[in-house]
């Protein structure tokens, strides 16, 4: 068991070091490109945060574990929105700029009813996964296109390669992605099998731990970004993470190999579609996303998994 709380341990710190890494390079780009925060969260750091729901659904799509490849998706969008936004928010207010508000909710909106739409009859085919390709070119197209230039001030940071070029910068991002995606990896490892030390049954290990597992990532780089003040950076990195899910991941796993899915998801996709809705309202209404927005969505978050542990969903 010493082992296990060593890897617990080791991977806190890579997460907190590569959380950092990865804000400081990331900045540092878009500083360097006036390219807005929002841009670069729902870019680089939605692509890069995703990455560990690529590889865990398209593997799972090739062992014919559609239920694992879906569900995997749909419980990480369901965090990304309802624990990682409501505990970041919870700690920092989130604030983003209404025009952007209004251009970017639209991609979320339109991906979240088209995987509700296209996954309603328990299947994804082939043709489907590449129109959802087609859907990630699009978005990463459109979002690009329509950045207005940004000049902001980085703030304190990193004295890592520091005033360094383009091309350490872009090494100091992907160093920081790999650590986040190590740390968490280390954690779960850790945490399970404490978990199975002492007793914890595997439904509650898989609910608790490895969900909140899936999603450090997310919450790491959401709560430094929106402690150095990028709240945009935040929410764009969480607009950008379930956008790549469904487009990318989703996309890629029955575009190699057809998903067919043998559970009742229809409560957990309108669970999702339902509760991303919720989160462009509260924004819309407030121009943020504020402290009891945050208690909201936390509720809603942890009603979610009761209701899915009592077996009611």
């Amino acid at each position: 068991m010493i082992t296990d709380f060593i890897y617990v341990l080791a991977g806190l710190a890579s997460l907190y070091f590569g959380g950092e890494t990865l804000i400081t390079g990331s900045l540092r780009i878009a500083h360097r490109f006036k390219i807005s925060p929002f841009v670069i969260g729902a870019t680089v750091m939605g692509f890069g945060t995703s990455s560990p729901e690529l590889a865990v659904s398209v593997l799972a799509s090739f062992q014919g574990a559609a239920e694992v490849a879906v569900g995997n998706v749909i419980g990480s969008n369901i965090a990304n929105v309802g624990l990682v936004l409501g505990l970041t928010a919870l700690i920092v207010p989130l604030t983003i700029d209404q025009r952007r508000f209004k251009s970017e909710a639209f991609p979320l909106l339109i991906a979240s009813f088209l995987i509700l739409f296209l996954a309603w009859d328990f299947s994804l085919s082939r043709w489907e996964g590449l129109l959802l390709l087609a859907g990630l070119l699009i978005y990463i197209w459109k979002t690009l296109k329509n950045d207005e230039a940004s000049d902001f001030e980085l703030g304190e940071e990193s004295p890592l390669f520091a005033g360094k070029g383009m091309g350490y910068q872009i090494v100091l991002t992907l160093a920081g992605l790999a650590l986040l995606i190590l740390g968490a990896d280390w954690m779960v490892h850790g945490a399970v099998h404490i978990a199975r030390e002492v007793g914890i049954s595997e439904w509650l290990i898989g609910i608790s731990i490895v969900a909140l597992g899936t999603s450090l990532p997310e919450i790491v780089s959401s709560l430094l970004s929106a402690r150095r003040g990028h709240g945009e950076m935040a929410l764009g990195n969480i607009f950008g993470s379930n956008i790549f899910n469904i487009f990318m991941v989703l996309g890629a796993s029955a575009s190699l190999h057809p998903l067919n899915i043998q559970e009742a998801i229809h409560p957990d996709l309108l669970v999702t579609t339902g509760l991303t809705c919720l989160l462009l309202i509260l924004i819309r209404l407030e121009h943020q996303l504020s402290k009891h927005d945050g208690i909201i969505l936390l509720l809603c978050y942890f009603s979610y998994i009761g209701l899915k542990g009592m077996g009611t969903i």
